[in-house]
């Protein structure tokens, strides 16, 4: 949609065509039943989303009551504050394609859209300078460019064999079952806490009690239900707090001058300091200088353990509670918690450079800074949170510390085996009869783009990042770490997840080609370049690189075969 937007404002003279695998465009998985029941938030209000055509209030005011009461809405009360809950949002997202879709109409730009058609090859064809679409019913359309928003996607490795075995939480409607035993949760994060609060509902309910308290009530033939969570760290994410700046911006992230000029004072590498600095640390020297003063000297390392031994040592619900309470008074004073506000802005921006990254800085981002990212800036909306202590309460809530070389495997009788050493270096072995991994979405490989074409025909590439030191490598593959290669130079490389691109998203090719007419917006295939992409305002910069490009390109004439026709691919 943002594509679409950029498109229409851009004033490009194009035919669009798009794809949707569903019946409907806009939602998205997230948004959909694909993604989400009744019961599941947002962890965005309508203040932190970049502009589509009219705000969530506006709208708000346009759906029909019945639709509003089924979530329990009152017009005249809801505020640019307020979370949605999911499935409406995805209704808002849906009207905003329609509204797009007239603007289209008001500018003259034609749009074909294909519901309930899935796209199985893209075949790009330099020598014609176009690309190929082939679709399930066998339909073959030749285009000039073609952008792939193929979304999320879950692979089934065990699911459907093993019974008791969810690869994934999603769709929500499948772990709509009654159980009576211990259900194993990989991960703490969102993901797991839709799969929590849809458990729960099956196998109890909430109420309220006379001090207006949130309770879980398990039912009679759920006795023995309870979830445990499994966390490297054994944490629970952070809460939703007041954002002065809601709504990340392009402005914020660094110049393409400040990272030329940083690559040729580090050998072509962009530093992960320089970007820790320029973009964590010295924004508190306006905004909150006395904690600039705590920090201006500390390395990143010595920045997380501090962070993080202010959150060990304490049990994890405790803590959650304390952070409860500061999220609270940060809402009602409007006031933030810069910290945690100027670290989700900086795991935005390094998004963009972090193809020019030395693997070397990738694998200490990786290590070090991104397990403290994934859980500060989670922003777990308080409803969420009420939910989570009540079920704590009762009884039928844990979590533990399982560390990072914790193991699943499915178990043939059903459900998984669970082994990890805990914080006290005691083994464990633990067999669920019901698990779900709710680590997230995972980041894909290479092989796992859907289109086979871009593969075998050499058009995409596998995304690596070039090591500053032959030692550290040389170390690495010693240590058995097979994502470690070498080419015929004898340059050492790290094999990073999904497929190599360029600034602009278009895809690059085994001979390190930018291609003119493929562009992919799919985050599972290009996480290795992209290691902490963030929903709507990623969407937002991106499809503005995509489209500037695109722009260009029709400007200078080298489309026209297919009438400037490009191509929207939404789901497969």
């Amino acid at each position: 949609m943002f594509v679409l937007k950029r498109l229409i404002e851009s004033d490009a003279q194009v035919h669009i065509d798009m794809y949707e695998r569903k019946s409907k465009i806009g939602a998205g998985m997230p948004y959909s039943e694909e993604g989400a029941n009744v019961e599941h938030i947002t962890n965005v209000s309508d203040n932190e989303i970049p502009e589509i055509v009219s705000s969530i209030k506006d709208w708000i005011k346009t759906v029909p009551e019945k639709k509003l009461a089924k979530f329990n809405i009152i017009p005249d009360d809801f505020s640019r504050y307020h979370v949605l809950p999911r499935l409406l949002f995805g209704e808002y997202l849906s009207a905003q394609f329609t509204l797009l879709s007239d603007e289209a109409k008001k500018v003259g730009i034609p749009i074909r859209v294909h519901t309930g058609v899935t796209i199985v090859d893209i075949i790009d064809e330099p020598d014609k300078n176009s690309v190929r679409v082939e679709t399930e019913d066998g339909e073959v359309m030749d285009f000039d460019a073609v952008v792939i928003c193929t979304g999320h996607n879950w692979p089934k490795k065990n699911e459907g064999k093993v019974s008791g075995f969810y690869d994934s939480p999603y769709p929500p409607s499948k772990l709509q079952i009654k159980l009576n035993h211990p259900v194993a949760v990989k991960g703490s994060s969102l993901t797991a806490i839709d799969a929590i609060r849809t458990l729960a509902r099956a196998n109890g309910t909430f109420e309220k009690d006379e001090n207006e308290k949130l309770k879980f009530v398990a039912s009679k033939e759920s006795e023995k239900f309870r979830i445990v969570m499994h966390s490297r760290n054994g944490l629970l994410p952070a809460i939703r707090f007041h954002l002065e700046e809601p709504q990340l911006s392009s402005d914020s992230l660094l110049t393409p001058g400040q990272v030329e000029q940083n690559r040729k004072e580090n050998g072509g590498f962009i530093s992960l300091d320089y970007l820790f600095d320029k973009n964590f640390k010295e924004g508190f020297k306006k905004k909150d200088p006395k904690f600039y003063k705590q920090i201006k000297d500390m390395s990143m390392e010595e920045f997380v353990e501090n962070m993080m031994s202010m959150r060990q040592g304490k049990e994890p619900f405790e803590l959650f509670r304390e952070e409860y309470r500061e999220a609270e008074k940060s809402i009602e004073k409007r006031q933030s918690i810069f910290w945690k506000e100027m670290l989700a802005e900086l795991s935005y921006t390094m998004n963009y450079p972090a193809k020019y990254m030395s693997a070397e800085d990738m694998l200490r981002l990786k290590e070090v800074l991104m397990p403290l990212i994934s859980m500060v800036i989670a922003f777990v909306p308080q409803s969420s949170c009420e939910e989570l202590f009540a079920l704590h309460d009762a009884g039928k809530l844990d979590i533990v510390s399982v560390g990072s070389d914790s193991s699943v495997e499915p178990d043939e009788k059903g459900g998984a085996v669970y082994k990890y050493t805990d914080e006290q270096k005691k083994s464990h072995k633990v067999r669920y009869k019901t698990y779900v991994d709710c680590s997230g979405q995972p980041h894909l490989d290479i092989g796992d783009l859907p289109f086979k074409s871009l593969r075998t025909k050499g058009s995409v590439s596998q995304a690596v990042l070039k090591f500053k030191s032959a030692e550290k490598a040389e170390t690495l593959l010693k240590e058995g770490n097979k994502l470690v290669v070498q080419n015929n130079n004898g340059d050492y490389f790290l094999k990073v997840s999904g497929i190599a691109i360029n600034d602009n998203f278009q895809i690059v090719n085994d001979y390190g080609m930018d291609n003119e007419r493929v562009y992919i917006m799919a985050v599972p295939y290009m996480g290795g370049y992209n290691p902490d992409y963030s929903g709507l305002d990623f969407s937002e910069v991106a499809s503005a690189c995509i489209v500037e490009k695109l722009t260009h390109l029709i400007e200078e004439e080298k489309f026209g075969q297919n009438m400037g026709r490009s191509y929207l691919a939404d789901q497969l």
